[in-house]
């Protein structure tokens, strides 16, 4: 794969196949309900987009009030394509649509903080994150 190759979209006409491929290939309990995740990224405020020639490598989506607060609650890569660069660039489109906000949310684990450290990110003060979830790979 020559990461020269990828192009960037920002249109919503994905397959969802395509989409399920993704999530299923990082194993995302969010592909365990296939219609609820194609609509979600489809109404998503931004929705940015990894292709090798007709192959989606990489997604990336924004949720945003519009003026204030953007949070970013999904970013993947397909194994193979991963440490390529991908990540960040789709991290980089999205953030600068947002570069004049006040707050941009996210929440890593794992692996995932030093990544996001790079693109800017720092620990929320004194915060902890609290969710209920209806996942498993955590």
């Amino acid at each position: 794969m020559d990461k020269t190759l990828i192009t960037y979209k920002e249109s919503r006409d994905i397959e969802r196949n395509s989409i399920l491929t993704l999530y299923k290939a990082n194993n995302w309990s969010s592909a365990d309900k296939p219609e609820q995740l194609y609509n979600a990224l489809m109404h998503s405020h931004s929705l940015i987009s990894a292709w090798d020639n007709d192959q989606l490598v990489g997604l990336g989506n924004a949720i945003s009030d519009e003026f204030l607060v953007v949070y970013y609650p999904h970013l993947l890569v397909l194994p193979q394509y991963q440490k390529q660069g991908i990540g960040k660039q789709i991290m980089t489109i999205l953030m600068s649509r947002y570069q004049d906000f006040h707050q941009h949310i996210l929440v890593a684990d794992f692996e995932t903080i030093e990544f996001y450290k790079k693109c800017g990110f720092a620990r929320a003060g004194k915060t902890e994150p609290l969710w209920i979830y209806a996942g498993d790979e955590h």
